[in-house]
């Protein structure tokens, strides 16, 4: 899972929305007993705040914790995030990985991306009145479904 917690998110309440929904996958995943990476994208640099380990009620703090700031370093997220999952693929083969993206896809850079070497999912966090479609353009460049947060539904 990657969260754009860029500046631009903080915009129309993005990030507030975007967090209710977090907090709903992380108690799904937390009853499947999955296991969860989470890389988060502000700042200068993107920070893995989990890598794989089972999803618990450890992260419900630091999802109350996180706020929106700096720069949107979501690029070098994407790559960190391709070469971890890329990894773990070698060495647990039989598990089922999928990626999910939430960004209002203003970056810094047009930079063009390679689709994750798994199922991804982009969940376009922007809720300005009039929407640029930076996400939905990047979910295609990524070969990612695509969800607006408004649309979103956790399903069980």
């Amino acid at each position: 899972m990657i969260v754009d917690a860029s500046a631009s998110t903080r915009r129309h309440q993005a990030l507030a929305q975007s967090k209710g929904l977090l907090a709903a996958l992380f108690d799904q995943a937390y009853r499947q007993r999955a296991r969860l990476a989470l890389l988060t994208a502000s700042g200068r640099t993107p920070q893995w705040q989990r890598h794989g380990l089972k999803a618990s009620a450890a992260l419900q703090p630091w999802l109350q914790a996180l706020g929106a700031g700096g720069g949107t370093p979501l690029i070098a997220a994407l790559e960190q995030a391709r070469h971890w999952l890329q990894a773990r693929q070698r060495a647990h083969p039989e598990e089922l990985l999928r990626c999910l993206v939430f960004t209002d896809g203003r970056l810094q850079h047009g930079n063009a991306v390679q689709p994750m070497p798994c199922a991804t999912l982009l969940v376009d966090m922007e809720l300005a009145p009039v929407r640029l479609g930076r996400a939905q353009r990047l979910a295609e460049q990524l070969q990612a479904d695509y969800q607006h947060v408004q649309q979103f539904k956790v399903m069980d």
